[in-house]
């Protein structure tokens, strides 16, 4: 299965902030949306970054509660591994395992077109093994 297939069995909403929010604004977006990471893109709709829920508790741990007031471009991820549509589900999840992040913004023509989190992966990855599961019990049961 592709990536692509996966975005459509989500919703189609994409979440974003400005790199120039605080983080305080990204905290709020991240609760309000019940997600774990926001995109963050520059007005002309490029992406600057991605903030993640860990990027907030790490920064916090580090700086303490005044950091808030800052800026998301002063703690996001810069340099952010995307996907394409056409990649293969295997493949992004390798990709996600061996970075140790759990969100990957997909990319088409230079334009964000969704986010798969390590969530989308493990449950397509679930259902692709109790499919297979049935096929072999039906298989067994007719042979």
């Amino acid at each position: 299965m592709s990536v692509r297939l996966l975005l459509q069995r989500k919703s189609g909403d994409i979440v974003t902030i400005s790199p120039q929010a605080s983080l305080n604004e990204a905290v709020a977006c991240l609760a309000e949306h019940r997600i774990g990471a926001v995109m963050a893109l520059s007005a002309a709709g490029q992406l600057e970054g991605i903030l993640s829920e860990r990027d907030v508790v790490r920064i916090l741990a580090e700086k303490g509660p005044d950091i808030l007031t800052s800026p998301v471009s002063s703690v996001m991820t810069r340099a952010v591994v995307t996907c394409t549509p056409d990649e293969a589900i295997p493949v992004i999840m390798e990709r996600m395992t061996r970075g140790r992040f759990r969100h990957v913004p997909v990319v088409e023509a230079g334009k964000i077109i969704g986010i798969i989190s390590i969530g989308d992966v493990v449950k397509h990855r679930v259902e692709e093994m109790e499919r297979e599961s049935a096929e072999l019990r039906d298989y067994i049961m007719t042979a």
